[in-house]
């Protein structure tokens, strides 16, 4: 199983970012998928989730009507669109998938596959 996130970069306050991760190794269209994010001496925290069943979606409070997360089954992608965002958005964002059936959890514990992460930061 491989994930590969793109997309991350330097951003001023009140840009936007557009990252990207793609699957291969397993039967993408069945897991729900969620993006992570990991600021300097912080722990890792959810973000957000789409569900594999009926694509619905769930966000942090922090990143909530900032923040759009959306997935392509034919290209097995998981997309996190980046609105607004603030110098506390600063962090290596991570995509996941618990690579199992189930439903949308957003402890990081829970999935298993990672991507290697991209970084954003955000200027202020």
């Amino acid at each position: 199983v491989q994930l590969v996130e793109s997309g991350g970069g330097l951003a001023r306050t009140g840009g936007s970012l557009r990252l990207s991760c793609v699957a291969s190794g397993l039967v993408f269209s069945s897991f729900t998928w969620a993006w992570f994010r990991q600021a300097p001496g912080k722990e890792r925290e959810f973000v957000a989730a789409v569900s594999w069943s009926d694509g619905s979606t769930h966000y942090a409070d922090s990143v909530k009507d900032r923040f759009t997360i959306s997935r392509d089954n034919g290209k097995n992608s998981v997309y996190l669109q980046l609105n607004s965002l603030k110098p506390e958005d600063t962090a290596v964002y991570y995509c996941a998938t618990p690579g199992a059936w189930g439903t949308v959890v957003t402890r990081a514990i829970e999935y298993k596959y990672w991507g290697q992460g991209t970084e954003v930061t955000v200027s202020s």
